[in-house]
């Protein structure tokens, strides 16, 4: 499960280069606005060869800053993997197009039960492409009786060591799930018992982290962080003392979604790209270069039982019975949005 790094802002275009007989300004080009190194590359020249055209990958590192750039009127793309709570949006927006199954064979592959949970289970405009619950991480050998709780976070033995990811849904999100709220709660008085919580919890923490959590729990820097499940897994790999798991109250659980934008010119290459990457094998090839789980129930079986058996990317059913998908808050925006101010401004 291992993943290997890979230049993200020009990925695939380097693959492109190596295609033999072909000038390259003649190529269709198949515009794709994606998280960085979320294609596997040696997947990205298969399907240039194959369809005898060039990938070219930008990269964004939220949903909302894809979501400004796209608003702002950025047009070209022809593939987008935005979360599924901006899938809602971005269609509320009139921003994506209608997929047509006929051209997607390979979505008879997609995990039924993953669906059940899905934000759009009948894949209208969006077919599920990576998804992974947010994890404790922590490092055997300095954390003492651990369990798998958000309890941990008010440790005083290990106060300063601690992070939590720097975002309102997932931090807000956990503090709703010890309390056994739901993890998209409107209810101002939920919201209010979450906040008090995150407070206690801000001053047993050394910060608020989205990046440095990684090379942190490698270190020996931080003993606990609060994470996604295909980065700590990446530096457990290296680092046999690192502890994942999903905490027993539920978290929330992310799935990037494949789009095609209403403005894409190449709609017909990009229902081929979608079907491609849905593809059982080339499944397997991404989950283990990217790390996170293919909602795709043939490729299970041709997963490793290494990976397979991994309760952060296949947790129990009671587990993830607990776990639920950050939805879109729609008018309740505003009131997390006042409410996770109200967390970084406290003492």
């Amino acid at each position: 499960m291992k993943r290997r790094h890979f230049l993200s802002t020009t990925s695939a275009a380097i693959a492109a280069a190596a295609l033999s007989g072909c000038n390259k300004s003649d190529l269709p080009v198949l515009r794709i606005y994606t998280w960085a190194d979320y294609l596997a590359p040696e997947l990205a020249a298969k399907f240039e060869k194959e369809n005898g055209c060039k990938i070219q990958i930008d990269t964004f590192d939220s949903n909302e800053a894809m979501h400004a750039k796209l608003s702002a009127g950025a047009t070209g793309y022809d593939i987008l993997t935005p979360s599924s709570y901006m899938v809602k949006t971005l269609v509320r927006e009139k921003i994506l197009s209608p997929l047509d199954h006929s051209k997607l064979p390979n979505i008879q592959h997609v995990d039924a039960d993953y669906l059940k949970r899905a934000l759009d289970p009948g894949m209208a405009h969006s077919v599920p492409y990576m998804m992974a619950c947010t994890c404790l991480a922590w490092l055997g050998s300095k954390v003492s009786d651990p369990v798998a709780s958000y309890a941990m976070l008010d440790r005083a033995d290990l106060k300063g060591r601690i992070t939590l990811l720097d975002d309102m849904r997932e931090v807000l999100g956990a503090a709703l799930r010890s309390l056994g709220f739901p993890l998209n709660s409107k209810d101002p008085a939920q919201l209010a018992q979450a906040r008090d919580i995150v407070i206690r919890w801000k001053k047993n923490i050394a910060k608020f982290d989205n990046e440095q959590y990684k090379s942190g729990i490698a270190s020996g820097e931080f003993h606990l962080v609060q994470g996604y499940a295909g980065d700590l897994l990446q530096v457990a790999e290296e680092n046999g003392d690192i502890v994942v798991k999903i905490p027993k109250e539920g978290s929330a659980f992310s799935c990037d979604d494949l789009c095609i934008p209403v403005k894409s010119e190449k709609q017909e290459l990009a229902h081929k790209f979608i079907n491609f990457v849905t593809d059982p094998a080339n499944a397997v090839v991404n989950m283990n270069f990217i790390a996170f789980r293919a909602p795709n129930s043939s490729a299970y079986k041709l997963l490793s039982e290494d990976f397979r058996g991994n309760e952060a990317l296949f947790p129990a059913p009671e587990v993830f019975a607990k776990c639920e998908p950050i939805d879109d808050l729609g008018d309740a925006l505003s009131l997390w949005s006042k409410t996770w101010d109200e967390v970084k401004a406290a003492g």
